[in-house]
């Protein structure tokens, strides 16, 4: 049934993107999405993501890596449905969202020992519009994630491939 060789299934005759691979690449892009992202809103608005004294990187590292970790879970969740709704993308962008603030959140009052600061810190985060970023990134890259395993086309073929389509 392959058109391919390697009995793939996804050759000239059509068919979407495999789940493994559309998480990977979806994953992948959260990522970047997320820590450019970032980069970008602390260079407009010309503050630090964590400008608290004392408070650290770790926290901020946390909140990131169990951000991607939470985005990747849901997704990957999603992606094992036959036909996954686009509406699973708001799912990875909350789970992001609040995941991301609950490990700043911890990791902070973990390394500081001061509750009251890893609120504030967290607090600060979704006031100045960081964590919206996170939440955007997993929007965006979850929406992409479902729509390749969506999408019914083929790979790209040059013209002279076609010649037997009618």
């Amino acid at each position: 049934m392959s058109d391919a060789p390697g009995g793939s299934g996804h050759g000239t005759a059509g068919g979407s993107v495999r789940p493994v691979v559309a998480w990977a690449f979806s994953t992948v892009l959260f990522v970047a999405l997320m820590v450019g992202g970032l980069g970008v809103v602390s260079l407009v608005t010309a503050q630090d993501v964590v400008a608290v004294p004392g408070f650290g990187d770790a926290p901020g590292m946390a909140g990131a890596i169990f951000g991607a970790l939470a985005f990747a879970g849901v997704l990957w969740m999603l992606l094992r449905r036959p036909r996954p709704s686009l509406w699973g993308a708001v799912g990875t962008a909350v789970a992001a969202f609040l995941v991301y603030l609950a490990a700043v959140w911890l990791g902070g009052a973990v390394h500081t020992g001061d509750i009251v600061l890893a609120a504030s810190v967290t607090g600060r985060l979704v006031t100045g519009g960081f964590a919206f970023v996170v939440a955007g990134a997993g929007l965006v890259a979850g929406w992409g994630g479902i729509l390749l395993v969506r999408a019914r086309g083929g790979r790209p073929r040059w013209p002279w491939e076609r010649r037997d389509e009618p």
